[in-house]
């Protein structure tokens, strides 16, 4: 079986530092059954391809039992792109897969044109079942059907494709995508199945699964349709997308303590949180203002009503959420002077990046925790040392408020893309620390309404120059 992934990104070599394999070498990686081998059709400035290319002993599998239940020694397993291959995927290429660029570590947000072959894909539910997997993630779908036999083309057509998909996106989600949906297709999966397959299945399906048309039925033939492990997987999945909703549920208002300027009253958590960030900035007399992980533009929205930002600029890491934010906004409609004073940008907030110095006040609002905590310091120069606003307004949660939801308890994420969350002592010895350093001086206040002991759920520290 092979699987090519090529890509037309200038320079195209780029491709071999992300999948961390030489171009000039040809590599193997051992796997249950067989081995996977790892070479370069083509690999200039203009087009590099990669491909993986699996050998399977189909005798030596039965023979060793090495966990699949095929009893026939001729099977189709050495020909097609199965659960074999989203093995392969993640053995070799597991650094880019994770999102690890140790040699050009900017690399690894850049959405890149990809074209994907399959050769030969079985796929139980046909092309349309094909189509509903990967349109959705903003795939261009060709499949190719093979008939049964060629010589007999009455017996019609078999389950096998040729399936090439064509999409812009960052590398390590392509290979997430990858990983889970092959199996998908396939009904004969060679993997045992526990709870470390759920968890496999969140952790590739992050940031993309749930919000899936096909999420439930992705999941049930991901874990082979076993109910115990579908019904877990799914919980878990409906609880992550509730988390949030169950937070604002619970706020009421803004916390009296304060100033006049940002008592913006609210119902929902989030809308506090925007209501806050937009007093803040209006309040410092800003007229150049950052939403920076401005996501689907929300608060982007509530500053272009307002007549003092001169300039807006919104950035976020991914394309699909600025996307969306494109689309709220309504830029394609907007009057050229109201669209002249609003930007948007796809970058990343750990490294430098000139098109958001110069500007007089930034709000990023619930980012942080996204953050890998050795990214930190990263972020910390970006923000702090090289845009430099004259005023920050950042904010996160309190971890010491988590265990005020039903669903969550002490030590408990409040969402699974979360890297840390912090208490108001742990936030307050950082952000001291970084406005020390970088010549700020900050203060603190609350988002929602407080318990007297654990404090309000989100936290907010308003950075100035001195």
């Amino acid at each position: 079986m092979l699987l090519t992934i090529s890509t037309t990104h200038q320079p195209a070599t780029d491709l071999g530092y992300l999948l961390y394999k030489h171009p000039a070498k040809v590599q193997q990686v051992e796997i249950a059954g067989g081995k996977a081998h790892i070479f370069y059709p083509e690999s200039g400035a203009e087009r590099a391809t990669v491909a993986l290319l699996l050998d399977l002993d189909t005798i030596g599998m039965v023979r060793n039992h090495a966990g699949i239940r095929l009893e026939e020694y001729v099977n189709d397993r050495p020909y097609v792109a199965s659960s074999f291959m989203s093995v392969a995927l993640a053995k070799a290429f597991s650094t880019a897969m994770n999102g690890t660029c140790r040699d050009k570590p900017e690399l690894v947000e850049v959405r890149m044109p990809f074209e994907v072959t399959l050769s030969v894909l079985p796929v139980s539910g046909g092309e349309p079942f094909l189509r509903r997997l990967f349109e959705p993630l903003g795939y261009q779908v060709a499949a190719h059907p093979h008939p049964l036999d060629a010589t007999f083309p009455e017996w019609g057509e078999s389950r096998y494709y040729t399936v090439k998909l064509a999409n812009t996106l960052r590398l390590k989600d392509l290979l997430s995508h990858l990983y889970v949906l092959i199996p998908v297709l396939d009904n004969e999966k060679h993997y045992w199945l526990g709870e470390h397959e759920v968890q496999k299945l969140l952790e590739k399906g992050e940031g993309w699964l749930n919000a899936h048309p096909e999420k439930e039925q992705i999941t049930r033939r991901y874990l082979k349709n076993l109910g115990s492990l579908t019904r877990q997987a799914l919980g878990l999945l409906a609880e992550e997308a509730a988390e949030d909703t169950v937070a604002e549920e619970k706020t009421e208002a803004l916390a009296e303590a304060l100033p006049a300027p940002v008592r913006e009253v609210k119902t929902r958590l989030h809308d506090q949180r925007l209501e806050f960030a937009r007093a803040v900035l209006k309040s410092s007399g800003a007229k150049r203002v950052l939403d920076l992980g401005c996501g689907e533009g929300r608060l982007l929205q509530l500053l272009l009503k307002e007549r003092q930002f001169e300039e807006i600029l919104g950035m976020d890491v991914s394309h699909r959420s600025l996307q969306i934010a494109h689309d709220r906004l309504h830029l394609d409609t907007l009057p050229p002077r109201q669209k002249e004073r609003i930007t948007l940008l796809q970058g990343s907030l750990t490294y430098k990046d000139q098109r958001i110095a110069g500007y007089d006040a930034a709000a990023i609002v619930e980012v942080i925790e996204h953050l890998d905590l050795p990214r930190l310091a990263s972020f910390e120069k970006v923000v702090f040392e090289f845009a430099r606003p004259r005023t920050v307004v950042l904010t996160t949660p309190n971890a010491e408020y988590n265990p005020q939801y039903e669903t969550l308890s002490a030590g408990t994420f409040r969402h699974s893309d979360h890297r840390f969350e912090w208490t108001r002592a742990e936030f307050e010895t950082w952000a001291k620390k970084v406005a020390n350093h970088h010549g700020y001086q900050v203060t603190f206040l609350p988002i929602g309404p407080e318990d007297e002991a654990v404090g309000a759920p989100s936290q907010a520290g308003i950075f100035t120059v001195n």
